[in-house]
């Protein structure tokens, strides 16, 4: 009877967090190459150049592929046969040590993002804990565990549906697809569950997610059951949609479809859809009483060398004295390169910006957003030589219910943030004339050496959602709707869908 030392599982989980904080599994890198190659849209293709050029930095340098370092999610398969050396700690309290360490590592640190009181006052924890651990006791004598650390933007896209029997699940989500927007940042994975009840469907799906990127092998033998042909039918019905690489048209949205499914009421057909973005990170590992895991680094040389070339379209501007008539002959769709100052703000600035405006006490001392841009960031840390940790943008779309009062209150003139906005906030900026400029979600270490110095300014006791001022150098972004309203997340992904479909009618 093998006997585990928690310590050694302890150690296992933090070197595992660390380890896929900076290791995008090979498999999803590989799958990337595959659709840059062949992408014919160059807004995409552009977007997913940064995604592996930035997966290549993160390998190299040993710091997060993405700012958003996610929640927790740890399955642990637990043999009967197993003996724990010590037994004055639950899997759950272990997980959350080895989650604890990883994310408080003084060599690379991780941002904690998790909030306690979700319905009232959403405290940080300060070490990204608890962690949502799924735990089963199974046959044998060792113990697996699968662990991933899963970003927010994509978790947020969830979708569940209780559908009759007949219903089409193929249908339901080509409907459903569309509604999560890109703030999911593909391409990306799709992880579906079906049957059991609501929650076991869930569980199957984010479970599903764990599986490595297989579905070219699937297709190239012909399918053999029901769940391989659905993962062919659904790829290919998503990636017909158009929607692109982070969401601004082309050939591939995902690369892989994964499904779990197990038995259901005969009155029910639970199906959920989770999405896994970009910074797609998991690893499995095996213990069975020897020591902890034995995690090894893969070869660098095995990322693809992939430029990221500049355009004929690129415009050069200086934030710092820019102006509206200026950026009134940016175009949807222009490749922009910033340089200058520019501040940040995420959810909980923007609502006490509001909470103060309301009470008539204006701006914090130092903020002025007069003639600037926002940046919708929460960084990383940074770490010995750094002026800013991996700085990627979060999903513009939870700011929507605030753009009317920074762009008619404030002076604030564009915003940075990943993702389409909202009708309403596309009208508000042609209204205000006034720009929202997309960064690629994904390519967070890649963003961040743009940032040549950076200062907190306000809310400091916000931790990562503080305003910061970060002053930036040729930081690249692309015009996604214009002072006038156009918008490359409407225009982009029906010009593509038209193009598959014509495409495939040739046929």
């Amino acid at each position: 009877m093998p006997v585990i030392r928690q310590q050694d599982f302890i150690e296992s989980i933090a070197d595992a967090l660390q380890y896929i904080s900076y290791y995008h599994p090979l498999d999803y890198v590989k799958a990337v190459e595959v659709a840059y190659n062949k992408e014919q849209n160059p807004a995409a293709k552009d977007a997913m150049a940064q995604i592996l050029i930035n997966s290549r930095m993160s390998a190299e340098g040993h710091r997060p592929i993405c700012q958003d370092t996610g929640i927790v999610t740890c399955f642990v398969k637990v043999g009967m046969d197993v003996k724990w050396d010590k037994t004055d700690l639950t899997v759950q309290e272990m997980v959350d040590e080895g989650t604890r360490q990883a994310y408080l590592n003084p060599d690379n640190p991780l941002r904690a993002s998790i909030v306690a009181d979700p319905a009232g006052t959403r405290k940080n924890t300060k070490d990204n804990t608890p962690s949502v651990v799924h735990t089963e006791l199974v046959k044998g004598a060792g113990i697996e565990v699968m662990i991933a650390a899963k970003g927010g933007g994509s978790e947020n896209k969830s979708k569940m549906a209780m559908l009759n029997p007949s219903d089409d699940i193929v249908e339901w989500i080509k409907k459903t697809v569309p509604t999560m927007g890109a703030g999911w940042c593909p391409p990306g994975m799709l992880g579906i569950g079906i049957g059991g009840t609501a929650e076991k469907a869930a569980v199957m799906a984010k479970e599903s997610l764990m599986d490595p990127v297989d579905i070219q092998e699937l297709i190239e033998r012909g399918p053999e059951t029901t769940e391989e042909k659905l993962r062919i039918d659904i790829l290919n019905a998503v990636n017909d949609l158009g929607i692109g690489a982070q969401g601004l048209g082309g050939l591939t949205t995902v690369v892989d479809i994964k499904i779990k499914s197990c038995p259901t009421h005969a009155a029910s057909k639970p199906v959920v859809m989770i999405p896994n973005c970009a910074a797609t990170r998991h690893i499995h590992f095996h213990l069975d009483g020897s020591g902890p895991a034995d995690l090894k680094p893969p070869r660098v040389e095995d990322w693809p060398e992939v430029t990221w070339e500049l355009g004929d379209n690129v415009r050069r501007v200086n934030v710092d004295n820019i102006t509206k008539a200026e950026i009134a002959e940016w175009k949807a769709g222009e490749t922009v390169l910033l340089s200058g100052k520019i501040l940040t703000g995420r959810d909980a600035a923007h609502k006490r910006i509001k909470d103060m405006l309301d009470n008539g006490e204006g701006l914090p001392e130092g903020v002025d957003f007069n003639n600037r841009f926002i940046y919708y960031v929460g960084p990383v840390d940074a770490v010995r030589d750094e002026v800013c940790g991996p700085a990627g943008p979060t999903t513009a779309t939870r700011m929507d219910k605030f753009t009317d009062m920074m762009l008619e209150d404030t002076g604030l003139i564009g915003m940075i943030g990943k993702s389409e906005r909202g009708p309403a906030t596309v009208d508000s900026i042609a209204k205000n004339k006034a720009v929202y400029l997309m960064a690629v979600g994904g390519a967070a270490y890649l963003v961040s050496k743009a940032i040549k110095k950076s200062r907190v300014v306000a809310f400091g006791d916000l931790g990562m959602e503080a305003i910061y001022e970060f002053e930036v150098e040729d930081m690249p972004v692309s015009v996604a709707v214009d002072s006038t309203g156009n918008n490359v997340h409407e225009t982009g992904p029906a010009i593509w869908r038209g193009k598959i479909a014509e495409a495939k009618t040739k046929k």
